[in-house]
């Protein structure tokens, strides 16, 4: 055969595999409304850097007659490229081939392209959309799975892994996003679940919708699986290169800094009216959050769920930082157990990757209730303790209302090694509340007052000046230094800027035991 017989013979390979399940089954995806896998990947990466890996890998099935059914790439796209001229590596599942059912020999392609990210020290974007394992395949498919959920775990902590569900991800599949850092879920055409409607209704006879049961909006709102909930495949693609900017390549490495013209200096005379001089009128502490940071930005982190606590990024002086923060508009602020599995998730994400930690602080507790006892909150809020505690990165504290009892302590206190803490002078730092702390000490005294109302608004009055205010615990240096709000931000800055070549380190053993 001549030279030019065997390029032919080659592009006709090429095109039989970019052609993926046929033009029939490219247009129900689109009718779906979801675009192909490779048109997403053209959307996710920069335009031209595609380098695509084993294109023209097929199974070797043959049972059921599948040794006459081959198409090229087996349903999943993998290879590499940049985003923003960054390398990282991809697997696309392609539900036009097979329904992107997974194979033997599409778990050894992801399976590949996650070891060269691991040696590369690159980040792995799988994009999900995929009807499950191969049933001819049998165990092997299994195994395939079982391979890549081991890749999975041992790149944790070690490249940033953010999975995208753009489709169908049921049964085991679940189990390899759930392990990733970030899941991205596309409304109206994404659902995970490990048993679907069906099986529920013959188990345990409930009906329920694939979206009701693992939707999108299920997953961020309820059961806090995944991250972010977005419109459409474009958006989704979008969020993922956003998200990348914010986080290092590896976890050797420290975030990209990004310039910026916003003003280090920059003060905000808004800051000292946000804070209500009622201490219990709420007030939404993402509009502080966005005074403070570069160009006002805050790039929200599971927005939906547990909405007393808010985690994302955003940049100070181009740097990047993780944010925890109460949000005394939902549950006063205080913890609860999804709210402490939200934020002890996320410190520890960034404490892998190199991200300082702002805390912006405004609880007056944990969240009282047989529900949260019964449920474990012992157990989950020290899972945030835990995080904040073991964290080795840069942590600024700022103290902006109420720090009461055990809740103060959990939320990055200099006690569990924060670099530098700040309050406001409506700070409130102590073990609860003055009108808790009245009714204990002087309960007996106000019920033998001649005018018990008068005497404990009195005392509560004393109390609140005495112990409701931050700076007894200024005077043992719990505190670095009271501020004036509007001076937020370059105080933050000063500080990151003093913080950068922190080097911590924890006692030496495999791992800790942290409370799951």
């Amino acid at each position: 055969m001549s030279i030019e017989k065997k390029i032919e013979e080659l592009y006709q390979k090429i095109k039989a595999a970019e052609e993926g399940g046929g033009k029939e089954r490219v247009e129900r995806q689109h009718k779906s409304g979801k675009l192909t896998a490779r048109e997403r990947i053209a959307l996710l990466l920069d335009e031209g850097s595609f380098q695509e890996l084993d294109k023209l890998a097929t199974h070797r099935c043959i049972d059921f007659g599948m040794e006459k059914n081959k198409i090229p790439g087996d349903g999943v796209v993998t290879g590499y490229g940049t985003i923003n001229g960054r390398l990282v590596y991809v697997f696309v599942q392609d539900f036009t081939v097979f329904g992107g059912s997974l194979s033997e020999t599409y778990a050894a392609k992801i399976c590949k392209i996650m070891d060269l990210a691991m040696k590369m020290g690159a980040p792995i974007i799988g994009l999900n959309d995929s009807g499950g394992a191969r049933i001819q395949e049998g165990v092997m498919s299994l195994a395939g799975y079982a391979d890549i959920f081991l890749r999975n775990t041992l790149a944790s902590g070690v490249i940033p892994q953010i999975s995208a569900i753009m489709g169908p991800c049921a049964g085991g599949a679940v189990y390899s996003p759930a392990i990733t850092d970030f899941i991205v879920m596309v409304k109206d055409t994404s659902y995970m679940f490990i048993t679907g409607p069906d099986v529920i209704k013959a188990v345990t006879h409930e009906k329920v919708t694939k979206v009701e049961l693992g939707g999108a909006l299920t997953h961020n709102k309820t059961s806090g699986v995944a991250h972010f909930a977005v419109e459409d495949d474009r958006a989704c693609l979008a969020t993922i290169r956003e998200l990348l900017s914010f986080i290092p390549d590896n976890n050797r490495e420290d975030p990209p800094r990004i310039p910026t013209e916003d003003r280090p200096d920059r003060l905000e005379e808004a800051l000292n009216t946000n804070v209500p001089d009622n201490p219990n009128l709420p007030y939404d502490m993402k509009e502080i959050i966005k005074l403070v940071v570069d160009d006002n930005y805050f790039f929200e982190v599971h927005e939906h769920f547990a909405q007393n606590m808010i985690v994302g990024f955003a940049r100070l002086n181009g740097y990047s930082v993780g944010v925890v923060a109460n949000q005394p508009a939902v549950l006063a602020g205080t913890l609860d157990i999804n709210a402490s599995l939200k934020g002890a998730r996320f410190v520890r994400f960034c404490d892998a990757f190199n991200i300082p930690l702002i805390v912006f602080e405004d609880v007056p507790g944990f969240l009282p209730g047989t529900d949260q006892e019964y449920g474990g909150i012992i157990k989950h809020g020290a899972k945030l303790l835990y995080a904040f505690a073991e964290a080795t990165v840069p942590k600024i504290t700022v103290i902006t209302r109420k720090a009461y009892g055990g809740a103060y302590c959990v939320m990055a206190s200099k006690h569990i090694r924060t670099d530098i803490n700040y309050a406001y002078p409506s700070a409130e730092i102590a073990v609860m509340g003055p009108e808790g702390a009245v009714n204990i000490i002087y309960r007996r005294e106000i019920s033998d007052a001649a005018d018990p109302t008068s005497y404990e608004e009195n005392k509560v009055a004393e109390f609140r000046e005495k112990f409701a205010n931050p700076y007894v615990a200024a005077e043992r240096g719990f505190i670095d230094e009271v501020i004036e709000p509007k001076y937020t931000r370059p105080k933050l800055i000063a500080a990151l800027n003093s913080l950068l070549n922190k080097v911590d380190r924890n006692p030496p053993k495999k791992h800790g035991n942290i409370p799951l």
